[in-house]
């Protein structure tokens, strides 16, 4: 995920630009690979073109398009045993969850045809999707007018909170093999925080800031967390690169929809504003915020609210600088998010000290 955001002004705004990653990429399937794989899922079926599809940086993806018209999209998870933060196990699962429960709300998610856990035979996790055509949000934004920003991000404010509609049965990351969910958020978030800890001390990831003072964050403020009263189902990654819009000859564009839903949990629906921040800081946002309240009500954006996103966005910069190290990034873009990560974190750890009554 790309996270550069600039404050919000009613339009949609230009992020700061950042590095492009270049980490190792995961192994990709062969075109015969593809083929078999098809088979089993659908049959005897022809695949006349396979096409890497890049932007992703942990998982692998190819557009398979078939003899009949069909244009599918399989991704394939690294192979076991690969460097990986401890949330990052059976990601294809939880996309494949993520989509089919969004899919039930009402968004615009891709279809899951088939998921497949690694196995004897499957030495890594892979999901057969249906492909959602058009071209992301990231790549149109240079075409779209203020008008286009601001319907597009009233329709995106009405899907995120049919995806918070949907209610999991606890809170935390959904698969319980990872021993990240507890029964309320204030215990969920505390194993989701210091897991990330514990990822970052385990690859030699240096912290900007005492890991003392980040993991006792949760107890700090674990009344705030405890406002949240339902686990919602949060994307977390919504990002304009995870949207995809169409549109017919030069008529105003759509969201198409979401994908990528490899990173949900189920926790404060406030969360999701926190990927959003390269659209701009979504709690600021009238567009977004209209087409939330249009379709549900939205929780309070007070006092107890603007700390949680804080703690939300202290997560999420330790997640990427964590995961620096296990992918391998280099040049450029590894400087860009050393720096980032660190500037941010003191922001938010400022803003909580600022907050805190």
């Amino acid at each position: 995920m790309a996270a550069s955001a600039a404050p919000h002004s009613g339009a949609d705004p230009t992020p700061t630009p950042t590095p492009t990653p270049t980490p190792t990429p995961p192994a990709e399937a062969g075109a015969d690979d593809v083929g078999a794989r098809l088979a089993r899922v659908l049959g005897p079926v022809r695949v006349v073109r396979t096409t890497a599809l890049v932007g992703g940086l942990y998982n692998s993806a190819v557009l398979a398009e078939l003899a009949d018209g069909r244009r599918l999209v399989l991704k394939t998870a690294p192979r076991a045993g690969t460097p990986a933060l401890t949330h990052e196990r059976d990601l294809l699962a939880t996309e494949a969850l993520f989509h089919r429960l969004a899919g039930r709300a009402g968004v615009r998610v891709p279809t899951v045809l088939h998921h497949q856990p690694a196995g004897p035979d499957d030495p890594a996790e892979w999901l057969l999707l249906d492909h959602l055509d058009g071209t992301t949000w990231d790549a149109a934004r240079a075409g779209l007018t203020p008008a286009d920003g601001a319907a597009l991000r009233h329709r995106l404010g009405e899907q995120l909170a049919r995806v918070a509609s949907v209610t999991g049965p606890a809170y935390g990351y959904p698969r319980p093999e990872l021993g990240l969910r507890a029964p309320d958020w204030p215990g969920a978030f505390t194993a989701m925080l210091r897991a990330v800890l514990a990822d970052a001390e385990r690859f030699g990831v240096g912290l900007p800031v005492p890991a003392g003072r980040l993991a006792a964050l949760p107890a700090r403020f674990a009344h705030r967390l405890a406002e949240v009263e339902r686990p919602a189902l949060v994307h977390f990654d919504a990002w304009a690169g995870n949207l995809v819009l169409d549109r017919d000859g030069d008529g105003p564009w759509r969201l198409a929809g979401l994908i990528d839903g490899e990173r949900a949990f189920f926790g404060d629906p406030l969360a999701e504003f926190v990927g959003l921040d390269p659209l701009g800081r979504a709690e600021d946002d009238p567009d977004l915020l209209a087409g939330y309240r249009s379709v549900a009500p939205l929780p309070s954006l007070d006092t107890g609210a603007r700390i949680r996103l804080a703690l939300y966005r202290v997560h999420l910069a330790l997640v990427m600088r964590a995961e620096s190290v296990p992918r391998g990034y280099e040049g450029a873009f590894a400087h860009w998010l050393d720096t980032w990560s660190a500037e941010h974190l003191t922001a938010q750890l400022a803003l909580l000290d600022a907050l805190e009554e």
